[in-house]
């Protein structure tokens, strides 16, 4: 006799597309997580409602779902919810950690995390104008606020004199002065030689870098050179740099930009050629002695 149910009574039908209802697959869940503001149905119940928190009770984790009356309730985590008509399993969102503190400042410093800055001491550093004064806070500004030292501009070299005998320097009122081009032979060091003879032995420091301007401290690839190009005798170096550059170098306010765009390229200490950093870190050991 014909065995019209086949030797598979589970086969689909070869007659019905898709086969026999018995025999569908059903859709697996996925995991979602249990954000704020999702929209769910708790499948059991058929509470529909928003997700408001997940929180932890008993040793369980539970979502607690707000329906549209404002009426709450709280599910364990896990599978048996829908979203858009297809099951999820609902998983604990995935909280954000704030990034680690840095334990390093710009300098190269240990950092001092929470430590209020110290009001500031008697003493100072001088720097020639804003582009140094700039840069020195870039990367030794959380040091020198937990020193409580003070970074004030000179406006170049050439009344260094005049602005010692008024701010009158002792043992407790120290300065320590960053003098651009501090090379010998040069107008810099006969200007600050002059100075130093009018104030108390041990009261004042004077370095220097051997660069004509402290833009040439920032290595020269963070600019996009293998290194700095030399000026000829009658052009204004900064302008002249610009030229160099491809960048505009017509107005006041174009040197003023491409400072702060070399500036916007150092991230620390690594980015400063040795020969400043070096001098800094003595002026401000100097100050705080």
């Amino acid at each position: 006799m014909h065995d019209r149910y086949g030797s598979d009574v589970l086969s689909s039908s070869s007659g019905a597309p898709g086969g026999s209802a018995h025999h569908r697959r059903r859709p697996t869940s996925q995991p979602r997580p249990a954000e704020p503001g999702l929209v769910v149905e708790e499948v059991q119940t058929g509470w529909v409602g928003a997700v408001v928190r997940v929180e932890k009770s008993g040793g369980v984790h539970l979502v607690v779902l707000e329906d549209r009356r404002g009426r709450t309730r709280s599910f364990p985590l896990g599978p048996g919810f829908w979203v858009d008509g297809k099951p999820v399993e609902l998983t604990a969102p995935v909280s954000v950690r704030a990034p680690a503190a840095p334990t390093r400042t710009a300098s190269g410093s240990v950092a001092v995390h929470g430590a209020r800055a110290r009001v500031a001491r008697g003493s100072r550093i001088w720097v020639e104008g804003k582009h140094d004064a700039e840069l020195v806070e870039k990367v030794w500004g959380d040091d020198l606020r937990i020193e409580g030292v003070v970074v004030e501009m000179l406006d170049g070299v050439d009344n260094l004199a005049e602005a010692l005998a008024e701010f009158a320097p002792t043992a407790d009122r120290r300065v320590g002065v960053l003098v651009d081009h501090l090379v010998p032979g040069s107008k810099e060091q006969r200007l600050t030689t002059e100075a130093l003879r009018t104030v108390p032995s041990g009261t004042v420091l004077v370095l220097g870098h051997p660069y004509v301007d402290v833009w040439q401290a920032v290595k020269a690839a963070r600019v996009g050179l293998t290194s700095w190009p030399t000026i000829e005798r009658g052009t204004e170096w900064k302008r002249g740099i610009l030229r160099e550059l491809g960048w505009p170098a017509t107005t006041t306010q174009d040197v003023g930009l491409a400072w702060q765009r070399i500036l916007g390229t150092v991230r620390d200490y690594r980015d400063l050629d040795p020969a400043l950093l070096g001098r800094v870190e003595e002026l401000i050991d100097f100050v705080t002695a």
